[in-house]
């Protein structure tokens, strides 16, 4: 009897070594299988991730290497701020220039002129009143000196800084002189500090020079230029 329970105990313990050794060897196999996909996994995180990190660097150099966007209009020559002497900077790509001599009275082309990107007006040609003709709009107004004293009377109505309106005085250079001396520009230079938000701008010396060639070119005469070829040294 001690000989068969000793054999059989020797069985159970052969049987569950063998059984132990089966799962062991299963769950190593399975373990193998299952490996290969996570490491797959993880290969190709960090190959997206290798990948992303290469990537950045080049978009940072393309980036670099892309022109600049201009911030803003390039500055015109000869138009100078009357408070900080800074440039104008202005472009339009299209625009209305509505005269004062009342030809557009019954014309109707109000809407017509405020649709345009930019509408110039000169010295005191109003808009109250005749929207429906001339328009409402006035992105610059060019004013002569002569026409200063009208302008201040109505300036109510014309020098409106709400619409952001760009004011550009001309004049003789004797009259727009900076050093204490220059009438007109002494009174623009006060009105610039009364109405701090007012884009004034004058005309420079040299500036007007090109104009008075200009209009002497265009109309054969040698004289001061009128604001008619001030106009045409805008474009």
């Amino acid at each position: 009897m001690k000989t068969l329970m000793r054999h059989g105990l020797a069985v159970c313990l052969a049987l569950t070594t063998m059984c132990t050794s089966l799962l062991l060897v299963y769950s190593s196999l399975g373990g193998q299988k299952e490996r290969p996909p996570q490491q797959q996994q993880q290969q190709q995180q960090q190959q997206q991730a290798s990948a992303t990190g290469s990537s950045q660097p080049e978009a940072e150099s393309s980036t670099q290497q892309r022109p600049g966007v201009p911030a803003g209009p390039r500055p015109l020559d000869g138009y100078l701020g009357v408070a900080d002497h800074k440039p104008l900077k202005m472009h339009c790509r299209d625009c209305a220039l509505v005269t004062s001599s009342g030809h557009l009275l019954h014309s109707r082309q109000g809407s017509q002129i405020d649709q345009t990107e930019c509408v110039i007006r000169m010295n005191d040609a109003p808009t109250r009143g005749y929207g429906r003709d001339v328009g409402n709009r006035t992105s610059l107004r060019v004013i002569a000196h002569s026409s200063i004293q009208r302008i201040l009377r109505n300036r109510h109505d014309l020098l409106n800084v709400s619409q952001g309106t760009v004011f550009i005085f001309w004049g003789p250079s004797s009259y727009m002189r900076r050093d204490g001396k220059g009438q007109v520009y002494n009174n623009l230079h006060l009105l610039s500090q009364v109405l701090p938000r007012l884009k004034a701008f004058m005309i420079t010396r040299h500036k007007m020079l090109q104009f008075d060639e200009l209009f002497k070119q265009e109309t054969g005469k040698d004289r001061y230029p009128t604001l008619g070829s001030a106009l045409a040294g805008l474009q």
